[in-house]
C-alpha cells in the first residue's frame, strides 16, 4: 500500500510539472480534450445518420498535437531531464530513510515497563536497597566467578544519580513483574582499581583507567538474589532467564545492556553519554 501511494504521487507530481514546465504539455492535453469532445460528437452524429465530413475537417485544422509536444520535449531534453530529477529525487529519499511504517498490531500493544518510565521521569525518587553484608560476595562460588569482588564499590551514592534511578527502577521492575531480587556487584570504580581488573586479563576487561564508564558512576555490574545466596553464574538456567529479563527492561529505560557486547557481560548495564570516554 505503502509503495503504490508513493508510486501515485510520482506520477502526478510529474504530470503536474509537465503542464507546468512545458508549453507542448498543455497543448496536447488540450488537443486531447477537443479531439475527445469530437469524438463524442462525431459518434452522435453517427448514430443519427449524419456523415463524419465535419470531423475530418475538424482533425485538418488541429493537425498533429502529438508530434509537435515530442518535437519540443525533445528540443528541451536537458531541461526535462533536470525537471524528472526534482521530481523523483525527494519522495525516493522520503521512502527509502523512512522507518516508521507501523507493523500490523504493533500499536495495539499494551507496555507495562513504558508506565513506571513516566512515573520516574515525573519525579518519583527510587530508594536504594539495603545493604547486605560483605561476606556474601566473598563465599567460595561467587570467588570463583568473580575473585576480585571483595574489593568492588557497591556504594549508590557514588553512582550518577540519573544511572542510579534508572537501575533501581530495573530492580523494581525486575521484582515486581518478574519476581527477581537484584543485587549490585559493583558500581563505581575507582583508576586504580579498573587497571588491577585490566591487569587480570581480558576475560575480566580490557578497559583501563578513565576507559570505563565505572569511573564515572555510569555503569554497574549486577546479579541475583536466590533462596539467601548470590546468583553470578549465566549457566544457571534461572539465572540466564534473569539476565535476557534484565538485559530487556534495562534497554527499556534507555540503558545500555552487556548482554549484546561481543564479549558478553550480561549482569552489566550503563549509561553512555556524550564527551565522556574522549567520545
Amino acid at each position: 500500500m505503502f509503495v503504490a501511494l508513493v508510486l501515485m504521487y510520482f506520477l502526478l507530481a510529474c504530470f503536474a510539472c509537465w503542464l507546468l514546465l512545458f508549453p507542448g504539455g498543455r497543448a496536447i492535453v488540450l488537443h486531447t480534450l477537443v479531439n475527445l469532445g469530437w469524438r463524442v460528437q462525431r459518434r452522435a452524429q453517427y448514430l443519427k445518420g449524419g456523415s463524419g465530413a465535419q470531423w475530418r475537417r475538424v482533425r485538418q485544422h488541429t493537425g498533429s498535437g502529438t508530434a509537435r509536444a515530442w518535437q519540443l520535449l525533445l528540443r528541451h531534453r536537458w531541461l526535462s531531464l533536470a525537471g524528472s530529477v526534482l521530481v523523483i529525487v525527494p519522495p525516493l529519499l522520503a521512502w527509502l530513510s523512512s522507518d516508521r511504517i507501523a507493523l500490523r498490531g504493533y500499536a495495539d500493544r499494551q507496555h507495562v515497563i513504558n508506565d513506571q518510565v513516566s512515573d520516574l521521569l515525573k519525579g518519583e525518587q527510587l530508594v536504594p536497597p539495603p545493604t547486605l553484608p560483605p561476606l556474601l560476595f566473598s563465599t567460595a562460588e561467587v570467588t570463583q566467578l568473580r575473585p576480585l569482588l571483595g574489593g568492588a564499590s557497591r556504594n549508590w551514592q557514588l553512582l550518577d544519580h540519573d544511572y542510579a534511578q534508572r537501575l533501581l527502577l530495573v530492580f523494581k521492575i525486575m521484582k515486581d513483574v518478574h519476581g527477581y531480587d537484584m543485587v549490585l556487584l559493583e558500581g563505581y570504580r575507582s583508576p586504580a582499581r579498573q587497571d588491577q581488573l585490566a591487569a587480570a586479563g581480558p576475560n575480566v576487561t580490557n578497559a583501563r583507567a578513565f576507559q570505563s564508564y565505572h569511573q564515572y558512576g555510569l555503569a554497574a555490574d549486577c546479579a541475583f538474589m536466590h533462596e539467601g545466596k548470590l546468583i553470578i553464574s549465566e549457566k544457571n538456567a534461572w539465572a540466564m532467564r534473569g539476565y535476557r529479563l534484565y538485559g530487556v527492561t534495562a534497554e527499556s529505560v534507555g540503558l545500555r545492556w552487556g548482554g549484546r557486547w561481543t564479549m558478553m557481560d550480561f549482569g552489566h548495564t550503563e549509561l553512555p553519554q556524550p564527551r565522556v570516554l574522549g567520545k
